[in-house]
């Protein structure tokens, strides 16, 4: 799965589509095995050429319908959803005038974010269930 082409949804610089209020997508690779906390961390590696803006945008893979089992998993959604972009990745002992940066970043795992949102209520609502407040 390492080198797998994963897609980046966001808004890089602020830039996007203002007439339809639409983000843009930038190619991305898996640069780390999925599954295995990179580092022992919440997040694997990507690689991709990303900007400000990015952070908080979705990664995601594209998958063919033949790909899975069940068309339940799917939905009717073409791609799953990996995690959500973090930040680029750089060393503190790159040499600044010598070596490039990495194009490496870091994506934190879907499963973690919904670990951390659980419990969490959607802004709006009331402490007591799921209503609109007025």
């Amino acid at each position: 799965m390492i080198g797998c082409t994963l897609m980046v949804v966001g808004f890089p610089l602020g830039f996007h589509d203002t007439l339809h209020h639409m983000p843009v997508v930038r190619r991305a690779a898996l640069a780390s095995s999925f599954g295995l906390r990179f580092q022992g961390q919440g997040y694997f590696l990507t690689d991709a050429r990303t900007h400000r803006g990015t952070s908080g945008a979705p990664v995601v893979m594209p998958v063919e319908r033949q790909q899975v089992r069940r068309r339940s998993e799917l939905g009717d959604l073409p791609w799953l959803l990996l995690g959500i972009h973090s930040s680029r990745l750089d060393l503190g002992s790159r040499d600044l005038e010598q070596d490039e940066a990495l194009g490496l970043n870091c994506t934190w795992y879907a499963d973690i974010l919904m670990g951390l949102t659980e419990g969490l209520r959607p802004v709006g609502t009331r402490s007591g269930g799921n209503s609109p407040s007025p």
